[in-house]
């Protein structure tokens, strides 16, 4: 009967891998180099905005 536990253990043991292999990355390299260039171009042009509008508030000021 102790070995219907062991069953138990192992399979949970591999249900828990078999998640956690789950949880990595999907893409390959020129899907993800591509959504990190896209993020890349989102970040500069949000950058470029607020320096704008700093330099457009500090002429103001003056």
């Amino acid at each position: 009967m102790a070995r219907g536990n062991q069953r138990d253990k192992a399979r949970e043991a591999n249900l828990k891998k078999q998640a956690a292999m789950k949880k990595g990355n999907n893409k390959s390299g020129t899907e993800m180099q591509r959504e990190k260039e896209a993020a890349a171009e989102k970040m500069r042009l949000k950058q470029k905005l607020a320096d704008e509008k700093k330099a457009a508030e500090a002429a103001a000021k003056k």
